[in-house]
């Protein structure tokens, strides 16, 4: 496969950058407050079940950090893929940072907690309502365990973008550095492999653990050509234009089995 710059061919970072704007902003925030009230509201809720089944709690607890990887990888190929920053509301607010983060990747590390986090918690407030209102009674051991799912679920989800952030950083110290180490959250080492050619793997940035099995069964490219078949679609047109989106789509379907490096050196 030919090399490619790691860089979108429709848009440039200012351009990308000036689309964080007030409105933006003010949802971000909105989602955030919005978001620890429902948290907190679960919370409160599970806590007198969770002291009669703590086993269960806590399998589904350790559950729903393992689907939190799998989820930000999916949701990441979604914004990373499909769509434009030019679509209706979802375009600036949600596919915007995505498309920023691969023009200047280092950008991430400049955004504050509001801006780094706010996205996750916007469409993570959906699923807290279905947990925070899923009935709990004597013998609903499903029910708390699906509460509690949720629950962890998109804390993770929330957690993600600050893990994320943290990979780039030029120099993790203290708690940071160590959790990095155990890949108990994204290494920066396993993270680069998905900003080096041909930038469609490793899309799961909670901690990476769902990338191993993804990458060498190639879910992502096969994905891609799943639903461009059956839609029309062509994956990262905004991005790349017609034509090379076009061509990457041929390259990929012609595209066998290939190992694919787990971690990456940070000197690149």
């Amino acid at each position: 496969m030919r090399p490619r710059k790691n860089q979108l061919a429709q848009h440039d970072a200012t351009a990308l950058a000036l689309g964080y704007n007030g409105k933006v902003r003010t949802l971000e925030v909105s989602s955030i407050t919005t978001y620890g009230v429902i948290m907190v509201a679960i919370m409160v809720r599970l806590y007198p079940w969770a002291c009669k089944s703590p086993w269960l709690v806590l399998a589904a607890f350790l559950t729903g950090y393992f689907g939190a990887d799998f989820v930000s990888g999916f949701v990441h190929w979604m914004a990373d893929t499909w769509g434009s920053v030019d679509m209706p509301f979802i375009g600036n607010a949600l596919l915007r940072p995505f498309r920023e983060h691969h023009v200047d990747a280092q950008a991430i590390t400049r955004h504050d907690f509001v801006e780094t986090n706010g996205n996750n918690c916007l469409i993570s407030i959906p699923s807290g309502l279905w947990a925070l209102f899923t009935p709990q009674h004597e013998g609903a051991g499903l029910n708390l365990f699906w509460s509690t799912f949720l629950f962890s679920l998109i804390l993770w989800v929330m957690f993600t973008n600050q893990f994320h952030k943290w990979s780039h950083l030029s120099e993790p110290r203290g708690a940071i550095a160590i959790l990095q180490k155990l890949h108990l959250i994204l290494p920066p080492g396993h993270h680069a492999v998905h900003h080096t050619a041909p930038y469609r793997r490793s899309y799961s940035i909670t901690a990476g653990w769902v990338n191993y099995p993804l990458n060498l069964i190639r879910f992502y490219p096969l994905l891609e050509q799943l639903v461009s078949g059956v839609t029309g679609l062509i994956p990262r047109r905004d991005d790349l234009g017609e034509r090379e989106a076009l061509t990457v789509l041929a390259e990929d379907a012609a595209e066998g089995p290939q190992p694919h490096p787990d971690r990456l050196p940070l000197n690149l």
